[in-house]
């Protein structure tokens, strides 16, 4: 029987309440780092990541790399990744074994939610499993998608019927489901939660674990049924969920995109995703990046160590950039972020507001972000979160030679 130790979720701030929309420098995998990293927010062990979605960015090849750096953790640990909904996320926590890490994202509605395992906490059991094909929406591999259209077939020889073969009690929760039907099938008050998919189930377990509420928590996608029982117990709860707004008008610069270099991005990985500077030995200064140094007598030293940054910061100086630039979204804001704590200072773009809504002395947080898309791959690094935005400034027009 699983116990859950922790959960966190995360929202974007873009959108509204009842749907939220992922920023242009968000996909599943920063999404299911903020989540994660709100899970982690007691430090506690880790030994297997389980991450499910049907959004993973990397179809071929592998997402684990990029979040366990930006989690992190260990590379070496075990990375689980499932292509799948609300159900195959709560068929991982029902089967989740202690120190397990299960993330759940997705786009549309866009969120994530993560619980940690541990050896005690919010006890949950297996209640059912109903696989039944009912396939009235489906995706190729080529992304193609097709709609069957039947409301009234899914939700009575989908739904319904595989409640009835779950032989379960009555939910307190249900995932993957509208709202309005969830009131309908459940009893009490059961939590609205803001995405449908891989994540749903997560959210749901969030508002029971805030509630103390026991009972049956069923998953449900298309035909396909999963449920849980919460049996008792705590779990600390953390949330990530900014106050929904608008996303912000932006135009993609044309013209000939810059192409990725494969073998730098592998050389800066490291340090770049998991937001970690060099220190040479018998040394206490940090660069960043890391890079080799010449000795007192010439030589070239390459034995640096990584060390961890800060990822809270001070604005040093900021610009406000509006000129297209080739496979970016402009208008955006770079700043210079004084870290806590070190002499260092980075370079980053600014996430989670408006462009031109950040001033110099801003507080704020380091987070991982894509920072492009380059030649089909998704190139990660750290952009910078104000922690409260300021109303954007309009963008400043002089003519050459004004006063």
């Amino acid at each position: 029987m699983p116990h859950i130790i922790a959960i966190g979720t995360y929202l974007p701030p873009w959108g509204c309440e009842a749907h939220r929309i992922a920023g242009d420098d968000e996909d599943a995998i920063t999404l299911a780092v903020e989540a994660g990293r709100a899970a982690l927010s007691e430090g506690s062990a880790v030994e297997r990541v389980v991450l499910v979605s049907r959004d993973l960015p990397l179809l071929e090849s592998s997402n684990a790399a990029v979040l366990l750096a930006g989690l992190g953790l260990d590379p070496e640990l075990e990375v689980d990744e499932r292509l799948g909904g609300a159900p195959a996320t709560l068929d991982a926590v029902s089967s989740a074994r202690p120190r397990t890490l299960v993330i759940g994202a997705d786009l549309d509605p866009a969120g994530a939610a993560a619980i940690l395992t541990a050896d005690s906490g919010l006890q949950v059991r297996t209640a059912a499993r109903v696989a039944r094909s009912l396939p009235v929406r489906t995706r190729n591999a080529s992304g193609v998608v097709h709609d069957y259209g039947d409301p009234r077939l899914l939700h009575e020889r989908g739904l319904v019927a595989s409640l009835a073969a779950a032989w379960l009690d009555t939910p307190v929760a249900l995932a993957g489901v509208d709202h309005d039907r969830v009131a309908e099938l459940c009893g009490g008050d059961p939590p609205t939660l803001p995405t449908s998919g891989a994540s749903a189930g997560l959210f749901a377990l969030a508002a029971l674990a805030e509630s103390r509420t026991n009972g049956p928590l069923v998953a449900v996608e298309q035909a396909s049924l999963s449920g849980v029982t919460v049996v008792g117990g705590d779990a600390a709860v953390y949330r990530r969920e900014p106050v929904a707004r608008p996303r912000p008008q932006t135009n993609v610069g044309t013209g000939r995109e810059i192409p990725i270099s494969l073998a730098a991005y592998e050389r800066a990985f490291e340090a770049k995703v998991r937001w970690e500077a060099g220190r040479h030995s018998g040394s206490d200064e940090l660069d960043f990046p890391p890079r080799y140094r010449l000795d007192e007598e010439g030589r070239l030293t390459t034995d640096y160590e990584l060390v961890p940054l800060p990822r809270a910061g001070t604005v040093y100086t900021e610009v406000t950039v509006n000129i297209p630039v080739p496979g970016l979204r402009t208008p955006y804001s770079l700043v210079i972020v004084e870290l806590d704590d070190v002499t260092i200072r980075a370079l980053v773009k600014v996430t989670g507001v408006e462009a031109g809504a950040v001033r110099i002395g801003d507080r704020g947080r380091l987070t991982l972000r894509r920072v492009a898309m380059r030649s089909g791959v998704p190139d990660y690094g750290y952009s910078f979160e104000p922690y409260q935005a300021a109303t954007p400034r309009e963008p400043s027009v002089r003519s050459w030679g004004a006063a």
